[in-house]
C-alpha cells in the first residue's frame, strides 16, 4: 500500500517537473519565478533553488539541503524547508544551512 502511494506521489511530482520546465515557464518574470521557487522548497527543501537555476542535471540541485531535506523535523518538516523557502523567494541559490 505505501509503495503505491509513494509511486503516485514521484509521478505527481514528476508530471509537475515536465509541466513547469516549458518555455512559457522561462518567460515569467524573476518575482513569479521566485515565488513559485518558494513553493517548490516548500514541498522539498533544495527544489527551489533547483529550479531557479533551471532545472538542468541534479548536479544543479543543493546536494546538502536536498539529502538533509529527508531528516524529520530537521529536514521536511522543520528548519530546513523554511530555510530554503526563504533562500528562494530571495533569489539565493547556496547550499548554505545557516542563516
Amino acid at each position: 500500500m505505501t509503495r503505491i502511494r509513494i509511486g503516485v506521489i514521484v509521478a505527481a511530482m514528476a508530471l509537475t517537473l515536465v509541466a513547469t520546465s516549458s518555455p512559457a515557464a522561462a518567460a515569467q518574470s524573476s518575482d513569479q519565478r521566485r515565488f513559485n521557487a518558494m513553493w517548490w522548497s516548500i514541498l522539498h527543501p533544495g527544489v527551489g533553488e533547483w529550479y531557479l537555476k533551471g532545472w538542468g542535471g541534479f548536479i544543479n540541485c543543493p546536494q546538502k539541503k536536498f539529502w538533509l531535506g529527508f531528516i524529520p523535523i530537521y529536514g521536511w518538516p522543520g528548519y530546513l524547508q523554511v530555510k530554503s523557502a526563504i533562500d528562494a523567494r530571495n533569489g539565493r541559490t547556496n547550499d548554505s544551512l545557516t542563516f
